[in-house]
């Protein structure tokens, strides 16, 4: 187990790699990634955080646990925008029709505030989604962040 000077070290490293990913996002979507990371952190104190800066998207997942596969759902941003995706959105009750996507798994909805994400739609859909989570969330504690990939290669962050 990491001693409390090692998760702090890690946690302000984090911070920082997070800020310069953002950072290369227009002002306006980089403010938008931050308002709904602070709203989703709000919602999910217990979740872990999994981030990753890849070629098309800048991603951060929110988790029961450290692997992916136990994503519940995630910030999804790239030039054009920012959209909230369900890893189990197909399964999600979505009587407001406000899904979007046509996967077999995967559903998403765009972001184009932050009050889309605190909308009713959406946070029954959220709390749908937390309650169909396999492992459950913790019930108590804090999450905590992992940088889990970053690509060398990216597409641009800001429209050209």
């Amino acid at each position: 187990m990491k001693s409390p000077a090692t998760r702090t070290a890690s946690a302000i490293l984090a911070a920082k790699q997070i800020a310069g990913f953002i950072a290369k996002f227009e002002p306006a979507n980089a403010k938008l990634i931050r308002e709904c990371r602070a709203e989703i952190r709000k919602l999910l104190p217990t979740a872990v955080e999994l981030v990753y800066d890849n070629y098309n998207f800048f991603v951060i997942g929110y988790c029961t646990t450290e692997r992916a596969s136990d994503c519940i759902l995630s910030i999804a941003a790239a030039a054009n925008g920012v959209g909230l995706s369900f890893y189990h959105g197909a399964s999600l009750p979505d009587p407001r029709h406000l899904l979007l996507g046509s996967g077999k798994q995967n559903r998403y909805v765009r972001l184009p505030g932050v009050e889309t994400l605190r909308s009713a739609g959406v946070l029954a859909l959220i709390n749908a989604a937390v309650a169909q989570a396999e492992p459950p969330l913790p019930s108590q504690g804090g999450g905590h962040t992992v940088i889990k990939s970053v690509s060398a290669k990216q597409r641009p962050r800001r429209k050209t």
